[in-house]
């Protein structure tokens, strides 16, 4: 049987990157999934995760869920003096002000059915990135929301992780790379490249730890920040 036959799922950022893998991968595994995003794309709810009120009817009138995907995000690399509190405020409201009101709204579903949650950190929420200060700390929020709702709901039945990867090769990084300033120091920016060749990982590689994250398999597992760095932080 797949894995998550049977099983109803929510998940954010399915348009594109890690969010449409994980997307393709949970529906080759028979979840019923609700996904979202803010781009169009086939079998998504076009929808701007930033409207508190929207995302909350949507979980609220579509669930219950047995497993909640927390996976749209945004990035910017450039200098701190340079971003705007738009720009700031942007990033914290899509990485970590949604995704806690998507659980919030979720949870009463979730406890009775025993679900879990998988947030996608970053290895910028573990360790420092330059250039990157609004994105690490969105990404810290998460891993540390992670943390603090899994300890509150462990004995209530629901396991609640993240996966924090290191270089994943996205339209949103290629992005990025493309508006970055060219003055940035060569040397900060290595610290963000994986270790192992060739420097960034597949979003299929991170949709497929969401997975196990979600898993049966992982039924010991909650509170985990579990990397996909390519060896960044060894």
């Amino acid at each position: 049987m797949s894995r998550f036959e049977g099983k109803r799922v929510f998940l954010t950022g399915a348009a594109s990157g890690v969010g449409k893998a994980t997307h393709a991968l949970f529906r080759e595994e028979g979840a019923e999934v609700v996904a979202v995003d803010v781009q169009e794309a086939p079998d998504v709810i076009r929808l701007d995760i930033t409207d508190t009120a929207a995302v909350v009817d949507l979980v609220t009138g579509s669930g219950p869920f047995d497993v909640v995907l927390n996976v749209a995000g945004i990035v910017r690399v450039e200098h701190t003096l340079d971003v705007t509190m738009e720009l700031w405020d942007r990033q914290i409201a899509v990485n970590l002000t949604a995704p806690f009101a998507i659980i919030q709204a979720a949870l009463p579903g979730l406890i009775e059915r025993k679900g879990n949650i998988v947030n996608v950190g970053s290895i910028a929420g573990v360790r420092g990135q330059a250039y990157s200060a609004a994105y690490c700390a969105s990404k810290g929020g998460i891993v540390m929301l992670t943390k603090g709702l899994a300890l509150e709901y462990a004995r209530r039945g629901v396991r609640i992780n993240s996966v924090c990867p290191g270089g994943v090769w996205t339209p949103l990084v290629e992005g990025v790379a493309a508006i970055m300033p060219k003055d940035l120091n060569e040397r900060l920016m290595q610290r963000t490249y994986n270790v192992l060749p060739p420097g960034f990982a597949d979003p299929s590689e991170i949709a497929e730890a969401i997975a196990y994250l979600a898993s049966d398999a992982a039924r010991s597992v909650t509170g985990a920040a579990f990397m996909i760095d390519g060896g960044i932080d060894s």
